[in-house]
């Protein structure tokens, strides 16, 4: 197993999600709200300045974030997100990682997409088995 060390970085991913991302997203997971593929409506009904990005997609990233880092047979033991603000078509989106807590082979680590002025849009923990 590589060193794992408290405080360390998992490599980070970035998106810039556009209006062919969020369509072919939301087409497959069977979403119709109006706020991922309708501008005028976002903005005229529900106040946004573009239209969003989904919060499943943002939480997709972080696991994705989380299999490119883990190997072989490594085990996902527990993984959860939340969102707290919103991202909008046209931002720069990360998708970053930190290891919280090493404990025999478990490993804690916290989980966050982050725009482009750095302000957290999602965030998570998950824990894994290394092996």
């Amino acid at each position: 197993m590589p060193l794992i060390e408290v405080g360390q970085a998992l490599p980070e991913r970035q998106y810039t999600p556009d209006t062919v991302h969020l369509f072919l997203y939301n087409a497959a997971i069977w979403n119709a709200h109006r706020i991922h593929y309708d501008l005028a409506y976002a903005q005229q009904n529900e106040g946004h300045p573009a239209l969003l990005v989904d919060g499943p997609l943002q939480g997709d990233w972080l696991t994705q974030l989380l299999y490119d880092w883990m190997q072989g047979a490594d085990e996902l033991l527990a993984f959860e997100y939340s969102n707290r603000r919103a991202a909008y078509v046209g931002d720069v989106l990360t998708a970053k990682g930190e290891i919280l807590t090493v404990e025999g082979d478990c490993i804690t680590l916290a989980l966050q997409v982050v725009n482009q002025q750095g302000q957290a849009t999602t965030v998570g923990r998950a824990t894994v088995r290394k092996t």
